[in-house]
């Protein structure tokens, strides 16, 4: 038996784009795949979905079918279909880029030109020019076609989305067409071989349900057609679901590890547990953990009568406020990992993503303060929100004329009962009418009542809000349809100013070029362990007329944590990667200054 997991799989480039909201990389693979960049779509939208279907249907000459809301398990089919047509696509945009002609200006020559300068293929590809013989270069030509990889069509499914669904005749439909279960489905059904990544926690009903596809077990050769990705912001968290899975037999092919709070969308905040001892708990405990869930895998498999001998790879990848080449490097070599993800600069990139004109515009004339972390989620669940957003505009609008929250039209983000038998949305005017009522009549009025409202009509609809730059961006907003766009960068975006093509930006990531050259930005660790001081101050701040034995010790534990960390990064100093000599002593300056803060505390 091979105890040695077998290295994880290459892929053409060392970062990937991870998902951007519902809208924003619904069809980025489109976009990049072709290149080799792999990018991850949302499959919580059914409807977005159907339309962006249609749409690409059109563009590519492709027959188009649609599939209705009173077809049975439409949700699943319309996701099946989709992805299938990504599929399809980018496989007839690969082909052809493949066949094109070497030492032109053509799209196989932007494949190797925006691959890393030390890749092995674009070396080979580089030294073309030496193979005089004409044998010998139509052998070496085809070598490289050979080689080349597209980029992969990854999937997201946030895990705690997963409402219960009722059929035409208004009767509760079984587990299996909740949401979550039926995307799922969705891609478990389609020709895609890519990953399912999970996120936002575990959802015991949906990782159980991943059993009953035979496409995420291993095949004769111990490849995957379809793996399992978890992203995760802390090291204990990924443990307990790669168990979870592995008992059952389904192996975890790639953690993706993302900062707790300096990440675009939801932000789960860690109890103070710093990125970069995160990644260090995953170093030291990489090797332990893959024999340990490798042993309780093929325990799973041998009592399905299937024999495994050798250990899958895991791939470990990081996300979150990443900001420059030296970064990106230090990262990668440090702590073993396997790739990187850059998100939230690619909103930046308009051949990349579905960002409309205004909202690109307020994102390249923001400034730091426009980005800010909110409540503004109905899930309960921070969000990196954005100030100079449609949404927000609309929200202080309704708010002024005296109709607080959103019409609630898609119902994905719908789980208060607190009025009602029926789940509904905290966004919606619904329940802000209600819970307004409820505070206003409330006798003796509460001290922090007008806290309380304000708390009420903070939520946004996100369900239409974050797929709505997508359709404006590809005209395919209807009349009367809500024009109001949400958005949900990460907080690294405010150091980034202008549109950039994806030269400029996969150059930017390689080193090639420095989009931030003349932009005084403190490390991505200094910028985390700040957005964690702020948040434990506020959440301090909110708590101090009431501060349970319960409550004051998590912000002891939270402080403690941060202090450790900072302790960490003081040792880990020395060996970063910088471009400048002093922007070393201005860390350790900001550590010394974190620490002095925190123990004021």
């Amino acid at each position: 038996m091979n105890s040695t997991p077998t290295s994880a799989a290459q892929t053409p480039h060392s970062f990937h784009i991870p998902v951007l909201g519902l809208g924003y990389s619904i069809d980025t693979p489109l976009k990049v795949a072709r290149y080799g960049i792999s990018s991850t779509v949302s499959i919580v939208d059914d409807e977005l979905i159907e339309r962006m279907r249609k749409f690409h249907a059109v563009q590519s000459g492709t027959a188009f079918t649609s599939i209705p809301n009173a077809e049975t398990d439409f949700r699943s089919k319309r996701i099946t279909a989709y992805l299938n047509l990504l599929n399809v696509i980018v496989a007839r945009q690969f082909a052809e880029l493949r066949q094109q002609s070497f030492g032109e200006n053509n799209d196989l020559a932007r494949y190797f030109n925006l691959l890393p300068d030390d890749a092995p293929l674009k070396q080979r590809y580089k030294t073309l020019h030496i193979h005089h013989q004409p044998a010998m270069l139509d052998a070496e030509k085809k070598w490289i076609r050979q080689a080349m990889e597209p980029g992969a069509i990854d999937v997201n499914i946030m895990s705690k989305v997963d409402k219960m669904n009722r059929g035409t005749s208004g009767q509760l439909l079984s587990e299996e067409f909740s949401d979550a279960l039926a995307a799922l489905r969705g891609f478990a059904k389609s020709t895609l071989r890519a990953s399912l990544v999970l996120s936002a926690g575990m959802n015991p009903k949906l990782y159980s349900y991943l059993e009953s596809f035979p496409e995420f077990l291993p095949k004769a050769d111990g490849c995957f057609f379809k793996k399992i990705t978890l992203k995760v912001s802390d090291f204990r968290s990924a443990s307990i679901q790669a168990r979870f899975l592995a008992k059952k037999g389904l192996w975890v092919s790639e953690f993706r590890i993302e900062s707790g709070l300096n990440c675009g969308g939801h932000a789960f905040a860690t109890e103070g547990l710093l990125l970069g001892p995160v990644l260090e708990e995953f170093r030291r405990n990489r090797e332990a953990l893959t024999t340990e869930l490798f042993g309780m895998w093929k325990t799973a498999l041998a009592a399905r009568g299937r024999v495994v001998t050798d250990t899958p790879a895991i791939r470990i990848t990081v996300q979150g406020g990443i900001g420059n080449v030296y970064e990106d490097q230090f990262l990668r070599e440090h702590y073993g990992l396997d790739g990187t993800g850059w998100g939230s600069a690619f909103l930046l990139v308009p051949e990349a993503t579905n960002v409309d004109e205004q909202t690109l515009k307020s994102l390249t004339e923001a400034s730091h303060d426009d980005y800010y972390l909110s409540n503004a989620s109905p899930l309960g669940i921070l969000f990196n929100n954005f100030r100079k957003s449609s949404a927000e505009k609309q929200r202080l609008e309704r708010i002024a004329k005296g109709r607080p929250g959103s019409p609630c039209q898609k119902r994905y983000l719908v789980s208060n009962t607190e009025f009602t038998e029926e789940p509904i949305c905290t966004a919606s005017r619904q329940y802000q009418a209600l819970k307004m009522r409820q505070l206003q009549e409330t006798e003796p009025r509460p001290a922090d009542l007008q806290e309380q409202l304000r708390a009420v009509s903070e939520k946004i609809c996100l369900c239409e809000g974050l797929g709505t730059s997508a359709l404006i961006r590809n005209h395919l907003l209807r009349p009367r349809e809500n024009q109001a766009v949400a958005i949900c960068p990460g907080p690294n975006l405010a150091w980034f100013s202008k549109t950039y093509s994806l030269e400029e930006m996969t150059g930017h990531i390689y080193g090639k070029t420095d989009l931030l050259e003349k932009v005084e930005r403190p490390h991505m660790f200094v910028n985390e362990l700040r957005l964690y001081i702020d948040y434990l101050k506020e959440e301090m701040q909110h708590h101090r007329q009431a501060l349970t034995d319960k409550k004051k010790a998590y912000f002891a534990r939270f402080r403690q944590q941060l202090l450790d960390g900072i302790r960490y990064y003081q040792n880990l100093v020395p060996d970063i990667y910088f471009q400048h000599e002093e922007e070393r002593l201005q860390m350790q300056t900001q550590l010394v200054n974190a620490e002095s803060e925190l123990n004021k505390l």
